[in-house]
């Protein structure tokens, strides 16, 4: 399972770790992600959901359905 967002397309970053005399050493800097059973009432069932903790808080204050709505994604396009 890749560590991607299935609903923003998050994924992780490359950076400089930087030491006290600036040394520069690459690390990842991995996202936030959550897995989660979200209630769709429009289709009466559970879903269970990879998604970073910026989409959850998008997604409890939205909805599940608009969210997809606005991205452009239907309910299998995310499901885990």
């Amino acid at each position: 399972m890749s560590r991607k967002c299935s609903i923003t397309g998050k994924g992780p970053k490359v950076a400089n770790k930087v030491s006290h005399a600036n040394n520069r050493s690459k690390t990842r800097q991995l996202p936030n992600l959550q897995t989660k059973r979200i209630y769709v009432p429009e289709e009466d069932r559970w879903v269970k959901v990879r998604l970073s903790n910026r989409a959850l808080r998008t997604v409890t204050k939205k909805g599940l359905m608009n969210f997809l709505k606005d991205k452009g994604l239907s309910l299998k396009d995310v499901t885990a």
